[in-house]
């Protein structure tokens, strides 16, 4: 049948053409490539290098964390999340150019938190269950986790970066804020995914309050993270769970002043 995955024209009744990687998407993959190159080979001026692959790394990794949102949603049932495009990777499709592509790199550059960004629009009634309604929610910070993982495996196989230091702290950096956006992601603020994880297993009652807090919830995630000692456990869950998948912490502080290409003075 011409509506099965994989077969004819459409999948699940939806053309091929809705889950094809859009060129914006492709042409940010080859700028990651292109940048990761240029830092190993150290080519002009290598922290804007690194900054180039950091910037370009934490775009591709939002565009991975929406189309997990917006996949799992497709296959448990929410059909429209291919027709809106949100399975063409392009970070375009993903709410607010500004709010949400913008300001989260702004905040990566200055801050150094992979702060969550992109969104996608999900028909949550059109989910089959409530667990599917939660997995949609988990599948982003899990994408987040899972590229921290991946960004990891060098390290843990015996890379130092005594060589090519500049390549592998960016990698080391991009790998950090992968598990600072997956934290911040799974704190159970409404309106975040770790609050919309816990939605659909709340009284009818309480959904009503937590859909009217929802929309402040990146103004309570800031407070939280304003406050001293939430910070600082916040702080140590990241770096816990990077010395767990093996991703070396020294090389983080380096990483973020190559980062901060304008101020980085070469040792």
């Amino acid at each position: 049948m011409s509506d099965r995955i994989g077969g004819g024209n459409l999948v699940m009744g939806v053309p091929k053409e809705a889950f094809r990687p859009s060129p914006i998407f492709l042409g940010l993959v080859a700028l990651f490539v292109t940048a990761g190159a240029m830092a190993w080979t150290g080519f002009g001026n290598v922290a804007f290098d690194v900054f180039l692959l950091v910037v370009t790394g934490w775009l591709i990794s939002l565009c991975l964390h929406e189309y997990a949102h917006a996949l799992v949603a497709f296959r448990s049932g929410d059909i429209d999340a291919a027709h809106r495009g949100y399975l063409t990777l392009n970070p375009l499709k993903y709410s607010h150019p500004l709010l949400s592509i913008v300001l989260p790199v702004i905040v990566v550059v200055l801050g150094g938190i992979g702060l969550p960004g992109g969104a996608v629009w999900i028909n949550h009634g059109a989910l089959r269950s409530r667990l599917r309604s939660s997995l949609v929610s988990l599948a982003g910070p899990a994408t987040n986790l899972v590229f921290a993982i991946v960004l990891a495996l060098p390290f843990v196989f015996g890379v130092t970066g005594e060589t090519h230091t500049e390549f592998w702290a960016g990698l080391a950096l991009l790998g950090f804020l992968q598990l600072t956006a997956a934290v911040l992601n799974l704190i159970p603020v409404p309106g975040l995914d770790g609050g919309n994880i816990a939605r659909p297993w709340l009284p009818f009652s309480w959904k009503r309050t937590w859909d009217v807090i929802a929309p402040f919830g990146f103004i309570m995630l800031f407070a939280l993270l304003w406050n001293p000692t939430i910070g600082r456990v916040f702080f140590d869950v990241v770096f816990t769970l990077g010395d767990l998948i093996g991703m070396p912490s020294y090389l983080y502080g380096e990483g973020f002043a190559l980062l901060r290409f304008w101020n980085y003075q070469a040792n």
